[in-house]
């Protein structure tokens, strides 16, 4: 069994539990009670994981941390000959690239999301300011994709790229960040709703 451990607001989370759902795998889901992001300091949590951080997957006696690498265990464990990570060489570098801009390069939008559904003070103008920053990288790049007549960020399908960026900017609205700024980035999520196997959560929108 899968067991996840988890904060149903975490938008990391959500990027874990939308793989798990779109790879048809079924998992249990541990609530953690806490405002994602901050220090976890629950004795049986940090023996978990001694950053602290969720979400935390367990699967069997394999137990990882980090979105990133629970994405990747999770595709080549229970999916490895599906497209969700690219055979050919060259597109799975840029999966990685993307992977690794959605842990860094969207922080910012991770934090300003944080800031504004759980703190007093709100998001900061430098996190939105770096957040829409990373959304305008995202919104050029798939328009220069869709004039090729490509849907997806890497090769000719969704892979983990789409889903790991994906959450972040479908989320941003809760930190006032207005979608109709990024048109190529709206179709693009419209595109990955209609997959199968795809589940939302609070804030993401459904456009019509």
């Amino acid at each position: 069994m899968i067991r996840l451990y988890d904060y149903h607001l975490d938008e990391n989370g959500f990027r874990v539990r939308l793989l798990l759902s779109m790879l048809g795998l079924s998992f249990e889901t541990v609530a953690v009670d806490k405002v994602p992001g901050r220090e976890q300091e629950k004795p049986h949590m940090l023996a978990l994981n001694p950053t602290g951080t969720l979400p935390i997957l367990e699967d069997g006696d394999v137990r990882l941390f980090g979105t990133a690498a629970i994405l990747a265990y999770l595709v080549r464990a229970h999916a490895p000959d599906s497209d969700w990570l690219p055979a050919d060489a060259a597109d799975f570098g840029r999966v990685q690239q993307w992977l690794g801009f959605s842990g860094r390069e969207l922080k910012p939008a991770v934090d300003a999301r944080e800031a504004a559904l759980f703190t007093s003070e709100g998001a900061s103008d430098g996190d939105l300011s770096a957040a829409r920053k990373a959304f305008r990288i995202m919104e050029d790049h798939m328009t220069l994709r869709q004039i090729d007549g490509s849907d997806w960020f890497v090769g000719a399908g969704p892979t983990l790229a789409d889903l790991a960026l994906l959450p972040s900017f479908a989320l941003s609205r809760d930190c006032g960040i207005d979608h109709d700024e990024y048109p190529a980035l709206r179709r693009w999520l419209r595109r990955f709703r209609a997959l199968p196997g795809f589940i939302t959560m609070p804030g993401v929108p459904d456009y019509h």
